[in-house]
């Protein structure tokens, strides 16, 4: 409940609300000649389907793995480590896809869409949020407890939502910054869906981001998998 309920308090109160106050003119070329609701809606709901992959992986993973975890009962069945990894993934997966669908729903309904590509945002940000899942994943099996989960949120998570152009376009951040900005994952993800959602997407542009972003969650993946059976074999 909370991973949707919050971010649809972001897009109502911010999008909506403030959005007012900083939406350009009728004619002018600021935030592409939209309205700033409809430039932060899709780029929230990227963000958002990011910080869902990661509380499904980061905290769940971490505690499943100590010697009390579920994980350690369900390596003592028939169940090999690899199929725990995949019922998680599929999971997070399941979960990721639900809550964007509920964010997309409102999106659209308070008119934050300008294409029927729109409904492309839904597979677009459960990748996104993928992209970090199993990334994450990988990592939290080493850990021996969740303590150290909410470091992940203080240096990635914050500064990923606020220069990944989500709330303002990264065309105003110094030239240096928008490169490394361009080899993050949620930028992929939030240019992705604001594309599609504002339907000027391309074909080139965004067979880039989807091939950046699954080649992130199936190398994800794969690491998980090998780091799944070292600790839950240990």
């Amino acid at each position: 409940m909370v991973s949707v309920a919050n971010p649809v308090l972001f897009l109502i109160a911010i999008g909506a609300g403030i959005g007012r106050l900083v939406t350009p003119p009728p004619g002018s070329t600021a935030l592409g000649g939209v309205t700033y609701l409809a430039f932060f809606a899709p780029g929230m709901l990227a963000a958002a389907s990011m910080q869902n992959g990661i509380v499904e992986s980061a905290f769940p993973v971490a505690r499943g793995r100590m010697r009390d975890g579920s994980y350690r009962t369900a390596v003592s069945s028939p169940l090999e480590p690899t199929d725990i990894l995949l019922g998680h993934v599929v999971f997070m997966t399941v979960r990721i896809a639900m809550s964007a669908a509920a964010f997309l729903a409102v999106m659209v309904a308070l008119g934050a869409s300008r294409s029927w590509l729109v409904l492309l945002c839904l597979p677009a940000a459960t990748l996104t949020g993928l992209a970090f899942a199993t990334p994450v994943a990988a990592w939290a099996v080493t850990l021996d407890g969740p303590d150290r989960v909410g470091q992940l949120f203080k240096w990635v998570v914050m500064p990923l939502y606020l220069f990944s152009g989500t709330f303002f376009a990264i065309e105003q951040l110094p030239g240096w910054l928008q490169a490394v900005v361009h080899l993050t994952p949620l930028w992929h993800g939030v240019d992705l869906c604001r594309a599609l959602s504002l339907g000027t997407a391309t074909w080139p542009a965004s067979a880039v981001h989807v091939t950046y972003l699954l080649a992130l969650a199936g190398g994800g993946f794969a690491l998980a998998r090998r780091l799944f059976s070292r600790q839950l074999h240990s």
